[in-house]
């Protein structure tokens, strides 16, 4: 059978870890203790011999079968209808939630169980499953035992594995479960797998059934606590449901991705790990929040960075975190992991936390800024102290170049994003000084904001070309240009702003809306189309910005997802899955095409 393509994976979450899901009913990611954990199931990465929990029918892929597939309303409980030639079947898939959880009280201490129930829909159709773990990353290969009682244990190190089903007595062949059995019209089996330590109290059992009904009302408990009431309200609150699944619910802080080392690009060995949160995304994520009216989340990642940032000194802030705040995320190779399709390298860690990238402190404050009327009139200590100190380190380092927000790993330049973020720190520290007491030095701040524009001003537009260009002497396009406006660095009417924005679509753009980062960039990158409909609703073109925010949504899979980046060639997703930053920009574009504000 041939690796399924990026898109065809569901995403199960019980905010504290994620699960991809087939379309063929296999699921080949789960990393259970929480999102940056070692995986228990990792054919994602590792097709032969990663682990994986497969259920489905025995004529799964032959011909003449069919899958239909939707989330439960409001949830991300996976629905799958496998229509074959003997009857069709149901599975229901779902990460369970803590009994009797609700809304912001899901993931805070969720057992680690996935829950799969099967329903027979019509005729008798033979089902096959195909249960083989390979606890941390395929390293481990398991004893798997049958119990008296038809369970089964899968132990191996320091993770303990246990799957039942009331209905079937299951048996062990070679190391793994392998099982067939006949589900019939109006007849139901209930699975759970259980995950935890080797070393410790087995948890107590759910019965799958009720936990599944538990677990679709705290989903649906979260949404009723949101109101939307801008465009395209089915989307946002679907975009809405997969950010609050990548949120790890006991900090706060939202995972980038829930993956690892899918590649941007089959063929490059661009494959990186985003299973941590990154305070690039921060002020967008707290925008996207905001807009779907989730004042809990909003606040508590705010905490979340806030803590996680500490005491501001000369050093630069890491771009990213652990979950918890950890701040050494460091990268290593996993060899034995030949990579989605043989793309390697497979990478745990990543090493952007050691790059300076100027345009950090720029996302907090904006987000400080953003928050002011919810801190209240006075911050507290603890906010000042990083306002401030972040704002004295832009003072101090801007003129230096760096990363970039794409993380390049050749060299630093003097990025236009970059120093426009610059530009953003010290305008929101400016405007935030009444809030900020006698330390907000608003008259050196005020200076060096003004000289950062003229800078930008002077150095990122390219006379000749008549356009921003990426970097400061490069003739070379970048699609960050397009967060200008976005900030309200400049405004998309402006004509030099007008003449990027055209050219941007023009010279990056690509099918139905697609903007690629750069020249010579092979995939489209989802946020920067989104990037593009807020440019042309700022620049009074709503019609055309409706137009390509729908042509865009369209590019997410069967169940609305996307990944980070698509192949404007074929449609193919690329790169981690699902991607928070695509959904942010959807709902942030979403919004913008609603109520176009002055940030």
């Amino acid at each position: 059978m041939e690796q399924p393509a990026i898109s065809d994976y569901g995403y199960l979450s019980d905010c504290r870890s994620g699960a991809l899901v087939s379309r063929t009913g296999s699921i080949d990611w789960w990393c259970p203790d929480r999102f940056d954990s070692p995986s228990v199931f990792g054919r994602l990465v590792n097709w032969d011999n990663g682990g994986h929990w497969q259920l489905a029918p025995v004529a799964v892929g032959q011909p003449g079968h069919r899958v239909q597939r939707a989330y439960q309303p409001d949830t991300l409980v996976l629905r799958t209808e496998h229509h074959t030639a003997e009857g069709s079947v149901a599975v229901t898939d779902a990460l369970a939630a803590e009994p009797g959880a609700r809304a912001h009280d899901f993931g805070m201490s969720s057992p680690a169980v996935l829950l799969r129930v099967v329903e027979g829909l019509s005729g008798r159709v033979p089902m096959a499953l195909d249960f083989d773990p390979r606890p941390e990353y395929g390293l481990l290969t398991p004893y798997v035992r049958e119990l008296p009682d038809g369970t089964v244990t899968a132990e191996a190190g320091p993770v303990r594995l246990t799957l039942r089903c009331d209905g079937l007595r299951l048996s062990t062949e070679h190391g793994r479960v392998r099982h067939t059995f006949t589900i019939a019209e109006g007849q139901a089996l209930a699975f759970d797998l259980t995950y935890a330590p080797a070393y410790g109290d087995p948890p107590a059992r759910l019965d799958p059934v009720r936990a599944l009904d538990d677990t679709m009302l705290a989903w649906q408990a979260f949404r009723n606590s949101h109101r939307y009431d801008g465009c395209y309200p089915e989307v946002v609150r679907h975009s809405a449901t997969v950010l609050t699944g990548l949120t790890y619910a006991r900090s706060g802080a939202v995972a980038a991705a829930p993956t690892t080392s899918l590649p941007e690009w089959v063929g490059t060995d661009r494959n990186y790990d985003y299973r941590f949160c990154w305070l690039r995304d921060f002020a967008m994520t707290m925008r996207a929040f905001w807009v779907a009216a989730c004042p809990t989340e909003t606040s508590r990642l705010f905490e979340w960075a806030a803590r996680s940032i500490g005491r501001v000194g000369p050093d630069p802030v890491p771009v990213l975190f652990g979950l918890e705040g950890e701040r050494d995320v460091s990268e290593h190779p996993c060899p034995h992991q030949p990579g989605y399709r043989g793309n390697g390298p497979v990478r745990i860690g990543n090493d952007a936390w050691r790059q300076r990238q100027l345009d950090v402190p720029g996302e907090v404050i904006s987000a400080v800024w953003r928050l002011r009327n919810r801190l209240g009139p006075q911050l507290s200590d603890e906010v000042r102290d990083m306002v401030v100190g972040l704002t004295e380190q832009v003072a101090a380092t801007w003129r230096l170049p760096d990363r970039g927000i794409w993380e390049p790993r050749d060299r630093e330049r003097h990025y236009l994003s970059s120093k426009v973020l610059c530009w953003v720190a010290m305008d929101r520290a400016v405007r935030l000084a009444p809030h900020l007491g006698e330390r907000a030095d608003v008259a050196r701040w005020t200076g060096v904001r003004d000289e950062i524009r003229a800078t930008v001003l002077r150095g990122g537009f390219d006379e000749r070309r008549g356009v921003f260009t990426g970097a400061f002497g490069s003739p070379e396009l970048d699609a960050a240009a397009l967060y200008l406006p976005v900030v309200g660095f400049l405004p998309a009417t402006d004509p030099r702003m007008r003449a990027t924005i055209d050219t941007i679509e023009r010279e990056l753009g690509d099918v139905d809306g697609l903007i690629h980062r750069w020249e010579g960039d092979p995939a489209a990158f989802v946020l920067c189309s989104f990037w593009l409909v807020e440019c042309l609703m700022l620049a009074g073109e709503r019609e055309r910005a409706a137009q390509l925010f729908e042509q865009v949504s369209g590019h997410a899979n069967d169940v609305g997802l996307f990944s980070e980046q698509i192949d404007p060639a074929t449609g193919t997703h690329l790169g981690n899955t699902p991607q928070a930053l695509s959904h942010i920009g959807q709902v942030n574009a979403a919004w913008r095409l609603t109520e176009p504000v002055a940030e």
